[in-house]
């Protein structure tokens, strides 16, 4: 099984956004008994519900989820999961000052996958949630794409 949790700082908009498409396109895909799919923050005001932006955004877009509250980023996820995804450098940034570093090379920034070194701007700022929704999506298939190769599930 392959465990993948998106982080942002406070796991309210982009961080579940992009659990959520994930948790979509496995499902697409068929492989969803192969995955566990989650979301953190690395500063959230724990319990905090998501924002409506995203719940909004993910409607329009046909994207199923469940209402959730934001929960923090723990020490032992660094050994629970496979990827730990954070949206933008700032969070990958306070993930390995957070785990120690990155012995196992398990963080990455979402973009990456796609091919950019660029952050997914955070919506709870610009307000554009379409645009995260946007990068969050190509990311999200790229993430797919490659673990689909690792993995062998092609």
């Amino acid at each position: 099984m392959t465990k993948i949790i998106f982080v942002c700082f406070g796991n309210i908009c982009r961080s579940p956004m992009a659990e959520f498409v994930m948790k979509y396109l496995v499902v697409e895909a068929g492989l969803e008994e192969n995955f566990l799919i989650e979301s953190a923050g690395c500063h959230p005001s724990v319990g905090t519900p998501m924002s409506n932006g995203t719940a909004h955004e993910l409607k329009k877009n046909k994207i199923p989820f469940t209402r959730r509250t934001s929960k923090l980023l723990l020490d032992s996820d660094y050994k629970k999961f496979d990827y730990l995804i954070g949206l933008d450098r700032s969070n990958v940034r306070d993930m390995k000052e957070n785990f120690g570093g990155d012995p196992d090379k398990k963080i990455f920034l979402l973009m990456e996958f796609a091919g950019e070194r660029r952050d997914v701007d955070d919506p709870w700022y610009t307000d554009y949630y379409a645009a995260s929704y946007r990068d969050i999506l190509i990311g999200c298939e790229a993430l797919l794409e490659h673990v689909k190769r690792a993995e062998n599930f092609l």
